[in-house]
């Protein structure tokens, strides 16, 4: 995966046959953020992950075959505690992230075309996880639980191409400029400063309510450098729903991305913000209707840290 291009063209017939198995109907689960802000969902009975490879050489663009394996194990439970979140979708694999295996699926809305893109995360959490078999510098740790961190966004294209009749890469239509600001500190501790969570806000507080706080959650954010939707509802019903939201909102921030560009330069967000304020004045009240029932709690898990659950009357 490149700044604005995603390569898709490698996969596994095995894995995908097995995603098209997907059980009918849908299960029980919860939607949580961890005290890091990290989302995960909470499946009724647990799965277990066998220990993977930590590292792939990325000049090698193919899986290994033991690798596919455990990861059809991993997938062949999760295909019957969640089996709303796999329909339609197929196995991508990305060399330099062999702990977040990705699925895909491409969807049209009229002259754009979209991705919805999945994300697991099976790396090793000390808090959430029980060891069954210890990892070492090669291979992670084995481990069961319920919760299952991922992430998924539907992101806008700029265009498809296809190699043999295959879809072989997914070039990202990026309607922002540039997300860096400049550098703080000095020496060994410069760092560098982006726009990218200002831009997050600046969407979210943009197109959900006026008042409502869904911290950690924001629906529109930055990332790829463009406009994405983070999605909180799995089944394909529910994300090509989300569709049209993101359509329009992109359609209407794509041509004065500029001015919200330089509205953030060196400072941070503000719904003071004089640029923030007149395009709040030009959204439609019908935008804020799918966000209704949504809210975001605070509570203490059973290890007192922290987390957040996201209630959602239309889920």
């Amino acid at each position: 995966m490149t700044a604005n291009r995603i390569q898709t063209g490698v996969s596994d017939p095995a894995l995908n046959a097995l995603l098209a198995r997907s059980p009918e109907g849908e299960r029980p689960l919860s939607r949580h953020f961890s005290q890091t802000e990290e989302f995960f969902v909470r499946t009724q009975d647990e799965y277990g992950v066998p220990r993977l490879a930590i590292h792939h050489d990325v000049r090698r663009p193919e899986p290994d075959p033991g690798y596919l394996a455990r990861l059809g194990e991993v997938l062949s439970q999760l295909l019957q505690l969640v089996p709303q979140l796999w329909r339609g979708l197929t196995y991508l694999f990305d060399p330099a992230e062999v702990l977040r295996p990705s699925f895909f699926q491409l969807h049209r809305l009229g002259e754009r075309r979209y991705l919805y893109l999945l994300r697991l995360d099976l790396a090793y959490r000390p808090q959430s996880h029980r060891v069954l078999e210890r990892g070492d510098n090669d291979l992670s740790p084995a481990y069961s639980t319920r919760e299952l961190y991922l992430e998924s966004f539907l992101i806008p294209l700029q265009g498809v191409e296809t190699e043999n009749g295959r879809v072989d890469g997914l070039l990202i239509d990026q309607a922002i400029s540039n997300t860096w600001v400049g550098e703080t500190g000095r020496g060994y501790f410069v760092q560098g400063i982006w726009m990218d969570n200002d831009l997050t806000r600046f969407f979210s507080r943009l197109l959900l309510p006026a008042g409502q706080r869904t911290y950690p959650y924001f629906p529109y954010l930055c990332r790829y450098r463009t406009l994405c939707r983070s999605l909180v509802r799995f089944s394909a019903e529910e994300r090509e729903a989300a569709l049209p939201q993101l359509d329009r909102a992109y359609g209407f921030l794509k041509p004065v991305m500029g001015r919200v560009e330089s509205a953030l330069k060196g400072r941070e967000f503000s719904e003071d913000n004089p640029v923030f304020r007149e395009l709040k004045s030009r959204i439609p009240e019908s935008w804020y209707l799918p966000w209704e029932g949504l809210r975001v709690e605070a509570y203490l898990n059973e290890q007192d840290l922290k987390e957040y659950r996201i209630e959602d009357r239309a889920s």
